[in-house]
């Protein structure tokens, strides 16, 4: 039975909603505090980068927690008993501008549960959009997601409004997502709008400022990591995907889809989620190609090994890497090397010649994982 909490007043409902927003794990994965999502008093606010290099963080909510798709993964799906409330556009505006003149955050993350239909959703998330483009004057940053599902006016709408948007692929493919739901239709509700949206914000186009992401969620389907990775590849290389982000299934919080093969992996789950962003910087930053990525037997990557090192290892006859001729990306591949240590390598060089790991910088762990693949 749904529990219907009457006339809460704002605060509460941003309560209730911040809490929902929760189980979106994305980019909580981060390796030092400074990451990791925080909770604010009435909202979850997430860690950005700034395009000028500093970073500052985002007000995330949902505008609902309503939803009437039957997500088995979703604690919010329509089956359950939670509590169940909405906010509407002019209180989400303004508590965001609140949050904003205080600086407090410097933008806004917009999502919601499906409100009985995806454009009638939509039409409640660019609402709160329009209202801040045009009535407030707002001209900074707003994520807006996309409904499956949702009309290409609404998306292309959406699309207007915002400094980004984004629409969950969710499962590699067809097959993975009928085990989680069976309303969503792979093709028709998520693959042909995220074309929409590429074709929208390509280079040249009228929406090129326009950032488009996407996520999976790991581990609800009984998916491979070869499986995800290779839509990635599709995404970045033929889409154009700015950014793919990944959820960690949290056992527990809806069915159970995990099998008893897999268990062991089930409890690694945010280590994958972990390699999965490993590899998706490999393709972004270090040219790796799908086909560089390394797997075992059941098409799952290493927990033990990062995925460079796991090519490496695969790939003897590319090394040592010569310090003092290599370019760029060939230094990239070393393990124990990323940009930051690469790039201070190409200036040392104009100065000096490099003749042994010291000259680098301090010996820690990077650059002894690093020594074995190098000569100098």
């Amino acid at each position: 039975m749904t529990t219907i909490v009457s006339k809460p007043d704002t605060h509460r409902k941003l309560q209730m909603l911040s809490t929902d927003a929760q189980y979106d794990l994305a980019c909580a994965c981060g390796t030092i505090e400074d990451e990791r999502r925080k909770r604010g008093s009435e909202g979850w606010v997430y860690p950005v980068t700034l395009p000028n290099g500093g970073s500052s963080v985002l007000f995330k909510t949902l505008i609902s927690n309503v939803c009437t798709n039957d997500c088995r993964y979703c604690p919010l799906r329509n089956d359950q008993d939670v509590r169940r409330c909405s906010l509407g556009a002019e209180e989400t505006a303004n508590v965001f501008l609140d949050y904003f003149r205080r600086k407090k955050v410097f933008g806004l993350f917009l999502s919601s549960g499906v409100l009985g239909t995806p454009d009638a959703t939509m039409e409640q998330l660019n609402r709160v959009a329009r209202i801040l483009r045009y009535r407030k004057g707002y001209r900074g940053y707003i994520h807006l997601k996309v409904i499956p599902g949702a009309s290409n006016t609404a998306v292309e709408e959406a699309v207007s409004l915002a400094t980004a948007v984004s629409l969950n692929m969710e499962t590699p493919g067809a097959k993975h997502l009928a085990k989680l739901s069976s309303r969503k239709r792979f093709v028709e509700d998520i693959v042909e709008p995220i074309k929409l949206i590429s074709r929208l914000t390509r280079r040249g186009s009228r929406y090129e400022r326009v950032k488009q992401t996407t996520q999976f969620i790991v581990g609800a389907a009984e998916e491979c990591d070869s499986e995800i990775v290779k839509y990635m590849w599709g995404l970045y290389d033929r889409l154009k995907m700015h950014r793919i982000y990944f959820s960690a299934y949290q056992k527990g919080l809806g069915d159970e889809r995990i099998d008893g093969q897999r268990e062991e992996r089930a409890g690694d789950m945010f280590m994958r989620e972990h390699r999965l962003y490993q590899v998706d910087f490999l393709m972004r930053k270090y040219k790796f190609a799908e086909s560089d990525i390394i797997y075992d037997e059941e098409g799952f990557l290493s927990l033990k090994v990062d995925p460079k090192e796991a090519w490496a290892k695969r790939h003897p006859e590319r090394f040592p890497v010569y310090v003092n001729r290599a370019d760029k990306y060939e230094l990239l591949r070393v393990p124990g090397f990323g940009p930051v240590t690469v790039k201070q390598i190409l200036e040392r060089r104009k100065r000096a010649r490099i003749t042994g790991i010291e000259d680098i910088g301090k010996v820690g762990a990077l650059l002894r994982k690093a020594k074995p693949y190098l000569a100098f």
